[in-house]
């Protein structure tokens, strides 16, 4: 058995102007006019609070999207600001449950709200046909190599109009040549931004960096803003900068945040690049140094006793043969054998035909060596001599 229609929401109906019989000595227009009066400035009153209560549900789902964003980022670099995200995140929850309930006990006003004979009837067979925007592009799956081709391809296609857009300073300027050139408005024109601005920063240009990085930020606020409503980032270029120019300051303090968390992401890595860049260097010239058997002579010489740095840095080989043959043989030994294989000595230089100097000073050197070896010797036959 079907079940009957329910009239119950008929049960409670705010009669309209002319349904009502009222006494004789009281002015029925007047009547029904401040009843009219009185009805419509209660409905407009009901509409006012449910749109500032829908204009502050918006402005907060943007400050609790920030600040997750923020949390995010602090959990993965290890910020130090952590704990006061953490605490401000947790005040935006203990909000969010404040609004819930402001929400319901709308609800619960509205549908105890009598009907009238303005809300009896609703617009039933109307409908508006919204035109449908470029569809949204798809995700690929694609593989790291296949990534980088298609990255490669967008640059080269693109970098004029990318650094063209990187350089403008007017927010309107800005809007009308992403309008014009909606490709550039995705996550590869980006990628190219940011790491523009660390090239800038590695050249020490600071100033054009901080001007370039703005540009990027605006970038990827248009972006983010298309993940929130899920549309396509073409789409939202003017919600974006519509947005930015007016009077939200919430907004622009969001922004202004994460521009100087940006700058110095881009600072910290800058330096890391040149650091790095320096111990490839510093690798490389070592490498070039090495003697014939494999060592530094910067760190044998550093590593040599101070008497016997000044006879290298003079170039005195009587002096270091004196010092070499007051050492202790195996001392002595062990020095002579590190300079060599550093480079420092050659004990064959003077055989070398063609350098006097060199070849003097390798004899002499060699004939250090001869007399600290012959040294050694008789130092191990005296003793075994007393065995």
């Amino acid at each position: 058995m079907s079940k009957g229609l329910n009239y119950s929401k008929w049960d409670h109906i705010e009669v309209s102007d002319d349904e009502d019989d009222t006494h004789p000595n009281i002015d029925t227009p007047s009547l029904f006019r401040w009843r009219h009066t009185a009805r419509v400035e209660r409905m407009e009153a009901a509409d006012k609070e449910k749109s500032e209560f829908s204009d502050e549900a918006s402005k907060f789902k943007e400050k609790l999207n920030a600040v997750e964003a923020k949390l995010k980022q602090a959990k993965e670099s290890g910020d130090a600001g952590l704990p006061d995200l953490q605490a401000e995140y947790n005040d935006l929850l203990e909000e969010g449950k404040k609004l819930k309930a402001k929400e319901e006990e709308l609800k619960k006003k509205e549908r105890l709200t009598p009907l009238n004979v303005d809300t009896l009837s609703k617009d039933k067979w109307g409908k508006t046909v919204i035109n449908k925007g470029p569809e949204k592009p798809r995700n690929e799956k694609l593989t790291d190599e296949e990534v980088a081709q298609r990255y490669k391809a967008f640059i080269e296609k693109n970098r004029e109009n990318i650094k063209k857009f990187g350089m403008f300073k007017k927010y309107d300027d800005s809007r009308q040549f992403l309008v014009d050139h909606p490709d550039l408005v995705c996550e590869d024109a980006a990628s190219y931004l940011t790491v523009w601005c660390i090239d800038l920063e590695v050249e020490e240009k600071h100033d054009l960096m901080n001007h370039v990085a703005h540009q990027t930020i605006v970038m990827q606020f248009i972006l983010e803003l298309a993940k929130q409503l899920d549309y396509d980032p073409r789409d939202c270029v003017r919600p974006f900068f519509s947005r930015i120019q007016t009077t939200d300051k919430q907004y622009k303090d969001a922004f202004n945040d994460e521009l100087d968390s940006f700058k110095g992401r881009v600072k910290t890595r800058a330096k890391a690049r040149v650091d790095e860049a320096m111990k490839e260097y510093e690798e490389e010239e070592r490498k070039k140094r090495l003697g014939p058997g494999g060592l530094d002579p910067v760190e044998v010489f550093e590593s040599l006793p101070p008497e016997l740095q000044k006879c290298f840095e003079e170039r005195n080989i009587p002096l270091l043969q004196e010092i070499l043959s007051k050492l202790d043989p195996k001392e002595a030994k062990y020095h002579i054998d590190r300079c060599v294989k550093s480079g420092m000595w050659v004990p064959d230089g003077h055989k070398e035909e063609n350098d006097d100097e060199a070849g003097s000073q390798g004899e002499a050197m060699a004939d250090g060596e001869e007399a600290i070896a012959e040294e050694g010797d008789a130092a191990e036959a005296g003793a075994t001599s007393a065995d």
